[in-house]
């Protein structure tokens, strides 16, 4: 296997792993026993009487013909494109009519695939309610299972050969994510719960199983998990005032006006202050175990440095990430609403009223929130890590008589020396070492430059 960037960190004071142990155990166990009040038992079921039934197929022949004059689209129609006509025989794979061959109109319309013989397709067969003798096919969609898994294969392959076993718990900590998701955070939601309080209670069992899953049961850790749960507090604190003080209903998108057809009981705006929550805790996680991993790296490093010395050290570090991170969150939300930046450009109306309409608002005050609830997570998982670290680590004055202790650190001396320059805490010698030469008197062109870092 492969070195492992991640260094153990030196031995946690006793003190220390209790204070942590009462502090994050309570915390735990609160989010379960909050998991266990809120987990959806009556959840409405799904009427699926009125869908038409799904088959896959395969395609065997597709006949174009011209289309008649009456079915062409009139020229001039926004968005108008000429109609496609013709038959499609497809092979059923499954259902009743597996084996036989059927025949479909060829897909025409705003989304509709283009198929070719050979093609995957799904089918649907819809029966006349007059007549239920006689029913028509139709093709509806291509068939997509098998692509998404050789990506998924190829995702998880690279994530495990790069990671090792760091990347498989990574995966691991991924399929709880959507396990928690999928049986908790949706379900609840759609059996009535406040979506508030459901995205809080499941975004901190997200935090508490992939944290501890992919980065082990450490102190480190525990700083991270502390950190990103008081940033998400903030988050949700800040998106509540937020959406009231901006007066967000929640319906600013199709989706949710879609939902609200069919789900009037769903609480949309709590469903927008869910959705911040649950955006802003991957970021969150980044953030706050970079900042954990950082002092501790700098404590180990140089023992030397004060709490607060760490503190400055690892903020400059968590500045350097949050001004590139906060472009990320930006550009990850402009990317998902790419169709509703292009709809503002055909919009007529003035830039402040656009600025100020619902559905580019609740993007603004999304962006905002998860940015202010992300640059928080700095100086409060530094400032933690900091105390974690250095409790406990100054070694009391020796009494009358005892010799001082020879090894204060597990670190060699010409190795400290060489990271306190780095850092730039070490002793300035005036005449430093000169780097080793060959025999012909000049540098050895392979020693390594970089600093000792």
């Amino acid at each position: 296997m492969g070195a492992d960037h991640s260094r153990p960190a030196p031995s946690t004071p006793p003190g220390v792993r209790r204070i942590l142990l009462v502090t994050v155990v309570p915390l735990v166990l609160a989010t379960v026993v909050a998991a266990l009040v809120l987990w959806p038992r009556d959840v409405p079921e799904t009427e699926g009487s009125g869908d038409p039934a799904r088959y896959h197929g395969t395609v065997t022949r597709v006949v174009s013909e011209a289309c008649s004059p009456v079915s062409e689209t009139p020229e001039g129609t926004p968005g108008g494109r000429p109609q496609r006509c013709g038959t499609v025989t497809v092979r059923v794979q499954d259902g009743p009519a597996a084996g036989q061959q059927v025949e479909a109109p060829v897909p025409d319309g705003p989304g509709a695939p283009v198929v070719e013989a050979g093609d995957e397709v799904i089918m649907v067969q819809l029966t006349d309610p007059t007549d239920p003798s006689s029913s028509s096919w139709n093709v509806a969609e291509h068939q997509r299972g098998q692509p998404l898994v050789w990506l998924a294969l190829i995702f998880a392959g690279a994530i495990v050969a790069f990671g090792r076993w760091r990347g498989l718990a990574a995966l691991a900590g991924l399929a709880a994510s959507f396990g928690i998701l999928l049986t908790f955070v949706l379900p609840g939601i759609g059996a009535g719960h406040s979506p508030l309080l459901v995205a809080v209670v499941g975004a901190a069992l997200i935090m508490f199983v992939v944290l501890y899953l992919t980065h082990g049961v450490t102190a480190q850790t525990s700083v991270a998990v502390l950190g990103t749960l008081g940033s998400l507090v903030l988050t949700g604190v800040l998106g509540a005032a937020a959406t009231a003080a901006t007066h967000l209903t929640g319906f600013g998108s199709e989706d949710a006006l879609t939902l609200s057809m069919f789900r009037g009981d769903v609480d949309l705006r709590g469903l927008l202050l869910a959705g911040i929550i649950i955006g802003s805790l991957g970021v969150l996680d980044d953030v706050t175990v970079t900042q954990a991993a950082t002092v501790t790296e700098l404590a180990h490093a140089n023992p030397g440095l004060s709490r607060l010395q760490l503190y400055r050290a690892a903020t400059r570090v968590g500045r350097a990430h949050i001004a590139s991170t906060v472009n990320t969150i930006v550009l990850a939300y402009a990317g998902a609403s790419l169709p509703l930046l292009l709809l503002l450009t055909a919009d007529s109306r003035p830039v402040g009223q656009l600025l100020t309409s619902e559905f580019l608002a609740q993007e603004i005050v999304r962006s905002a929130v998860a940015t202010l609830g992300l640059i928080a997570a700095v100086p409060l998982t530094t400032g933690l890590a900091a105390i974690v670290t250095t409790a406990g680590r100054s070694v009391a004055a020796p009494a009358d008589g005892e010799a001082k202790p020879t090894h204060p650190t597990t670190r060699p001396a010409p190795d400290r020396s060489d990271v306190l320059e780095a850092l730039g805490a070490g002793r300035h010698d005036p005449s430093p070492i000169p780097p080793p030469a060959t025999p012909g008197g000049r540098p050895d062109p392979d020693r390594r430059t970089e600093s000792a870092w």
